[in-house]
């Protein structure tokens, strides 16, 4: 069980830094984060929100401050697949845009 907790935990991390990629300013209030993981089929509270913000600040891949997290330099090559970080699941070839459901729930169980 472990294990499948450390892959959905690495990839809520890394959908979390694509979400802050993908906004103009790399920084988004942890509600709209929260929307976005929704949206692909995550569906997590605000509190584990603020956990996995708060554990990428620790890894120096976001600064978070009053409710709103921004991307540090470091996050942008990590959610751009530039650089790995462990505990942050590496992102596939095209990002996690257009994976449907099946396949996002076959990558958790490290079956795709």
């Amino acid at each position: 069980m472990t294990d499948y907790r450390e892959r959905h935990a690495g990839l809520i991390r890394r959908m979390l830094l694509e979400a802050l990629e993908r906004e103009p300013s790399y920084t988004a209030p942890l509600q709209l984060l929260q929307d976005a993981l929704e949206s692909h089929a995550l569906a997590i509270g605000l509190d584990r929100v603020r956990t996995e913000v708060a554990w990428l600040a620790e890894q120096g891949l976001v600064e978070h401050q009053a409710g709103a997290a921004m991307l540090t330099q470091r996050g942008i090559d990590v959610a751009l697949g530039r650089a790995d970080v462990p505990g942050v699941q590496r992102r596939p070839p095209g990002g996690i845009i257009g994976v449907g459901t099946s396949l996002l729930a076959q990558r958790l169980r490290g079956e795709g």
